[in-house]
């Protein structure tokens, strides 16, 4: 028996991972944004171990729910899957930051920095990030005008070069990143046309699995298969730029 955290597990993609896993037989500590959906995620699934509760378009919060998991003891893997999705304009958060930006990708960087090192880590990310841009100049999106899509696709980016980034630093540890598909879920809109049973299997797969498929680390995946990422991502230069920039914006190292 494994024991996962799930970050945006009330409702999606990350509740149907978080299920998967409980049917496994396997420990789930859920997180929600507010004390309601926690209450509402309980409710729904009765064997979760716990709901932590944070907003993570607050780094403030993210930091408190990164020493409440501590508290609790070390996991065995951490999938980082809650995210948002298009927002028409430039929203700032408490610390002035994008919304778009916190939450897909510094709330994540901000965990792993934070939390007790697990032995795999799971970073949802999309097939969009393809067509992100990989210039760092302004990934806080100060300057530039406004793009919801881009925006998007650069968070999904980042993500994937997180995974890779922490695969490279930490050998110990299995660090991947998952494209979903576009699924018919709150984010992915009813007429999404993947398969939203097979949306949250690989990172499921990924965090528990004996399967020698699954003990791999540095990739990235599309239903249990690895995919060519972006040439940034797999960039030892670009990593570490990227790794540099989220922590002048946060104020945590990466260990």
């Amino acid at each position: 028996m494994a024991r996962v955290f799930v970050t945006g597990s009330n409702d999606g993609l990350g509740r149907d991972a978080a299920r998967r896993l409980l049917d496994g037989g396997h420990e789930v500590v859920g997180h929600a944004r507010n004390q309601a959906k926690a209450d509402g995620l309980r409710a729904e699934l009765p064997a979760i171990a716990d709901v932590l509760v944070a907003d993570l378009t607050s780094l403030r919060q993210v930091r408190a729910m990164a020493d409440a998991a501590n508290a609790t003891g070390a996991f065995d893997a951490v999938i980082h899957n809650a995210g948002i999705y298009l927002e028409p304009c430039r929203v700032a958060t408490e610390d002035g930051h994008s919304h778009v930006l916190t939450v897909n990708a510094l709330a994540p960087y901000v965990l792993t920095a934070r939390m007790h090192r697990p032995r795999r880590l799971v970073y949802l990310t999309s097939g969009l990030q393809a067509s992100a841009s990989d210039d760092l100049d302004d990934i806080d999106w100060r300057r530039r005008r406004w793009n919801p899509m881009q925006a998007y696709a650069e968070s999904k980016l980042y993500d994937a070069t997180l995974a890779a980034a922490v695969a490279r630093r930490w050998p110990d540890v299995r660090a991947n990143s998952v494209s979903p598909g576009w699924v018919a879920t709150k984010m992915g809109g009813p007429g999404a046309p993947d398969d939203l049973a097979a949306g949250s299997l690989t990172q499921a797969w990924l965090a528990v699995s004996d399967d020698p498929a699954a003990q791999v680390s540095g990739a990235y995946l599309y239903h249990q298969q690895a995919r060519p990422a972006p040439a940034a991502v797999t960039d030892p230069a670009f990593q570490d730029a990227l790794l540099a920039a989220f922590e002048a914006l946060t104020g945590d190292a990466l260990p």
